[in-house]
Formats: structure tokens, C-alpha cells, sequence
């Protein structure tokens, strides 16, 4: 599954607009349809901020993976 069906996929799921989720993550109504529509990659830090947003890992958004849980915060990592 290719980035632009994960992050239509759970805009859905959410049951939020485009435009809702453009002003969330701080970009333009058009950048974010590019995103949906596979129009280029996302940058880094839209890349980021979408993951943010949705909740999921990154390898989940770019669908390396269908496990959507975020890493536990690094402290966790260390014990």
C-alpha cells in the first residue's frame, strides 16, 4: 500500500476533511491533495507531522508494515 492510500485510508477513519487535516499539519489545502493524489512524495517534515497527526508509525504511512503502534518514547527503550 502506497503512502497516498494510507493517509486517505485514515483520514477516513476519522472522519475528517481534507482541509481539516491540511490546517492540522500546518500545510495548504493543495499540498495535502498532493499527497492523497501520489502527486510526489511528501517532504520530511509533512511526512512527520502526518504519522503525528494520525497517530502511526512511519513504516505503517509509507506501508512497510500494517502494524500502526508508535514506538514507545526512547526512555522506555533504555530499560
Amino acid at each position: 500500500m502506497e503512502i497516498r492510500q494510507r493517509v486517505k485510508e485514515l483520514r477516513k477513519e476519522r472522519n475528517e476533511s481534507q482541509e481539516r487535516v491540511a490546517r492540522a499539519i500546518d500545510i495548504t489545502l493543495r499540498n495535502y491533495q498532493r499527497v492523497e493524489n501520489g502527486e510526489g512524495f511528501p517532504s520530511y517534515s509533512v511526512f512527520l507531522a502526518l504519522a503525528d497527526h494520525f497517530q502511526v508509525n512511519l513504516d505503517y504511512l509509507a506501508g512497510r508494515t500494517d502494524v500502526r503502534d508508535m514506538l514507545p518514547p526512547s526512555e522506555d527503550l533504555q530499560s
